[in-house]
């Protein structure tokens, strides 16, 4: 029997939304161990003086406990 659990990541890129997702996932390895999937659950694009100053990017990180 697996048990889950989820972490919810907040990551941005000044390249993409594709970028940033990346990042994220890049930097949850980091920490969580086990990770089995990732979700976007939401995407933003930040603006500075008319602008996109950057993407933004909300995950949610799956990963099985040990």
């Amino acid at each position: 029997m697996t048990v889950s659990s989820v972490s919810t990541v907040t990551a941005t890129s000044p390249l993409s939304f594709q970028d940033a997702t990346e990042r994220g996932f890049e930097r949850a390895q980091q920490t969580l161990r086990g990770i089995q999937k990732i979700e976007v659950v939401g995407e933003r694009a930040n603006i500075e003086k008319g602008q996109i100053k950057d993407y933004e990017v909300e995950l949610k990180i799956i990963f099985s406990l040990e």
